[in-house]
């Protein structure tokens, strides 16, 4: 190729605007990188992503947030502290994090009550609580106790065979009000029977599936408490009402003749057709979002008239295909018109009325088997009972709050799947690479 002064000239004029082009590129990068943030996260379930619900949770803090990490100056310990505490801080800016070596400084450590390396102190507008496990469950949870603020009770009836907090059975309520205790709540069993009321300062009043009858003074008791504004949770069962029906009726609340089956269901779960699993959600602000399925074993079918100054919102209801049986719900069951009554049937329900300035809220659910100890970590069961509580607490900002932890933290291979690996990598791999070689090798020797 002939040059030329006019070919050199168009030659550097091209190797100057590329080097022109190239800086400018590059500077526009620098510029993007220290302006603008973006961050992709592919793992399964986006674990290294903070949960919506978490971010939901941040918005209800509106104080600034001290974190105290109790850790000796390895990198392992305290870069995993960073990481979980700068999940948080990309949403609440004014989360400030604190490292004490706790061999430096052993008097703080007594002060906190600090036993563990690695520990966190966890402070929010005066209330400081300690957190020992690092992940996000944990420390949303944490969260959502110090932001609630004050005592929220729980109170389940006891004294008539209902569904208990505190025992171990299948039929009993210990594991949700475990779950509950863990989010800051408090439980506790309450006899009506020898009281003149139920206490001032219940947040929610639990009713759990009685299976003897009321006394006359302890109807009246929970009559006097939802007159003066108290929130209820109704935990029914098909059948009997126990001496509760002058509290039905004071609801506008019938508890219809019957048990909802639902054939969808049952091919479903593989069971008996009164098994009803619960899919899709209305707007309801309990299950407003709500996305995972729940089962409700032997639901009864609810209608509501409420009285004056209450209004009622469906919470959950069957399938239109659903009806309720009032023969026999086992074996194989038929739609029999004139006695059974068609889908969709109410499940469950909700009563509000303002009542002093604020607003008294009343839930009543066709069965509670589905909080039981055996039901209860059937999908969205436990998901679906927080809810509930925090909705009738007036704790609306952490209805579907705490998150999950992510599935995939851990990687649990079989035996005989960690053998092959050992044996590709540590055998078949390097036994190739020399056969390989040594072909390569004689061949070259022979030409």
């Amino acid at each position: 190729m002939q040059t030329n002064r006019k070919s050199r000239f168009q030659l550097r004029l091209a190797s100057t605007s590329f080097v022109v082009l190239l800086l400018t590129v590059v500077g526009l990068l620098l510029w993007l990188s220290r302006d603008v943030h973006r961050q992709f996260d592919w793992t399964h379930n986006h674990r290294n992503t903070l949960s919506e619900a978490s971010r939901t949770l941040l918005a209800t803090l509106d104080k600034p947030l001290h974190v105290t990490a109790y850790a000796r100056d390895t990198e392992g310990v305290r870069r995993n502290i960073g990481e979980l505490v700068a999940r948080y801080q990309r949403y609440k800016k004014d989360i400030v994090l604190e490292y004490v070596n706790p061999d430096t400084d052993p008097a703080r450590v007594r002060d906190a009550g600090v036993r563990l390396d690695g520990e966190l102190v966890v402070g929010y507008n005066g209330r400081t609580e300690n957190l020992s496990q690092l992940t996000e469950e944990a420390f949303t949870n944490t969260l959502v106790r110090l932001g609630r603020g004050g005592e929220r009770w729980v109170i389940f009836v006891s004294g008539h065979g209902e569904r208990s907090p505190d025992r171990q059975a299948n039929f009993d309520l210990s594991s949700w009000a475990a779950q509950l205790t863990k989010r800051g709540l408090k439980t506790r069993s309450l006899a009506l029977a020898g009281r003149n009321a139920i206490p001032q300062n219940t947040s929610v009043l639990v009713i759990a599936s009685p299976r003897a009858k009321f006394l006359a003074s302890e109807v009246k008791q929970i009559e006097q408490y939802l007159a003066r504004g108290g929130n209820l949770l109704w935990l029914a069962e098909p059948g009997p009402l126990q001496g509760l029906e002058r509290v039905a009726e004071s609801l506008g609340v019938e508890f219809q003749r019957g048990v909802v089956v639902d054939p969808a269901s049952q091919s479903l779960t593989g069971t008996a057709a009164n098994f009803i699993v619960i899919t899709r959600y209305g707007t309801h602000p309990a299950v407003q979002g709500f996305e995972l399925m729940s089962l409700f074993p032997e639901a009864a079918g609810l209608s509501v008239q409420p009285p004056k100054g209450w209004k009622q919102r469906v919470i959950l209801d069957s399938a239109p295909d659903a009806w309720l049986e009032t023969g026999a719900s086992t074996g194989k069951i038929r739609f029999d018109p004139g006695q059974d009554i068609h889908g969709p049937i109410n499940i469950a329900v909700s009563l509000t009325r303002s009542l002093e300035g604020r607003q008294q809220r009343v839930a009543v659910i066709g069965d509670g088997d589905f909080l039981s100890n055996t039901f209860l970590g059937n999908g969205g069961n436990l998901e679906l009972g927080l809810n509930l509580v925090n909705w009738l607490g007036n704790d609306d900002a952490y209805i579907n709050v705490p998150a999950s932890t992510a599935p995939d933290m851990n990687l649990t291979l079989a035996r005989s799947f960690q053998i092959a690996i050992v044996l590709s990598f540590l055998v078949l791999l390097p036994v190739g690479l020399l056969t390989g070689g040594v072909t390569v090798w004689w061949r070259r020797r022979k030409r």
